[in-house]
């Protein structure tokens, strides 16, 4: 768990810099915070990606601040900042922890996400932490428009040791779907997990057949799916908002997954999204291994987004 924080210390360390570059640099031109600093230190928080709401949140905490006393030191800044994020993100933050039966079984999740955002690779991670917590896993490949994607996800199922579902390229993906259920249910699995064809969210024709997706399990298991989850790369700052925004118009995401953490600049997007969606933010990822996923804390990740000191 220490190694895993510190890698995500690490990894919004590009964020965290910006960040502290830019505090200083408006404290240092103003030599503290006041009424026109403050408006400079707002507009580069919205620069960061953090939100129309998490960065009027910071000002006005700053401003009540600056009120009882004169603020000239960029880590006090910083603190108050982190403390402000990490109130923004509790109100959507719902760590992933399973208790030890579902109601139902399977416990099915519909996964979805655009080209690129690392979908697959989350898909196979996410079987290896619900085969650590000792659930039977299976997935479904119903990403039947490449055959390079049905082949990649074979292989994460295997490293992770889940039963895999798949057929051939240019399938109906709701059979598969379909499919895979019956093998999860045959066999007693806990989980499954559905891949999805990557998709633009400004393509109506594949976004529908997300949309029939879900209406084939739920014929086939009522409640089901019992999650939709979005697999946003944090690398694509405010367009994953946008993401997000349609995908949940469509398929009614229940909760997000963020790729991709390591290295990016534009860390903050993980407050905006979770503000304005109220969609709660469940995992994160920092790497490529099997174990680079990681459950979301609030607490956690305010601290490794603006305490250097988190950094071991």
């Amino acid at each position: 768990m220490a190694d895993f924080r510190s890698r995500i210390a690490r990894g919004l360390a590009r964020t965290r810099e910006l960040l502290l570059r830019d505090v200083s640099e408006v404290l240092r031109s103003a030599g503290g915070l006041d009424p026109d600093s403050l408006d400079e230190l707002e507009d580069r928080l919205l620069a960061a990606d953090l939100g129309v709401t998490a960065a009027a949140s910071i000002r006005h905490r700053l401003e009540e601040e600056t009120g009882k006393r004169r603020i000239s030191e960029p880590e006090r800044v910083m603190a108050l900042i982190a403390a402000a994020v990490e109130e923004s993100l509790l109100v959507a933050s719902r760590p992933r922890h399973f208790d030890e039966a579902f109601i139902e079984r399977p416990h099915v999740v519909l996964m979805v996400g655009v080209n690129g955002c690392g979908k697959t690779t989350t898909i196979g991670k996410l079987a290896h932490y619900y085969k650590e917590e000792g659930k039977e896993v299976v997935v479904a490949a119903a990403d039947t428009y490449r055959a390079a994607a049905v082949e990649q996800l074979a292989i994460w199922a295997d490293r992770a040791g889940a039963y895999c579902v798949r057929s051939h390229e240019g399938a109906d993906a709701a059979a598969v779907a379909f499919d895979a259920l019956e093998a999860a249910r045959a066999q007693g699995a806990d989980v499954l997990l559905v891949d999805t064809a990557g998709r633009l969210h400004t393509r109506k024709g594949l976004m529908e057949e997300l949309a029939k997706i879900r209406r084939v399990l739920a014929q086939k298991m009522e409640g089901a799916p019992h999650e939709t989850v979005l697999v946003l790369d944090a690398t694509t700052g405010q367009n994953a908002l946008a993401q997000a925004e349609e995908f949940n118009k469509v398929v009614g995401v229940t909760g997000l997954i963020l790729t991709k953490l390591d290295g990016t600049a534009r860390g903050g997007i993980v407050v905006a999204v979770a503000e304005r969606l109220g969609i709660p933010v469940e995992m994160i990822g920092v790497g490529e291994e099997l174990d680079d996923l990681h459950p979301f804390e609030a607490r956690e990740f305010a601290a490794a987004l603006l305490s250097p000191e988190t950094v071991g």
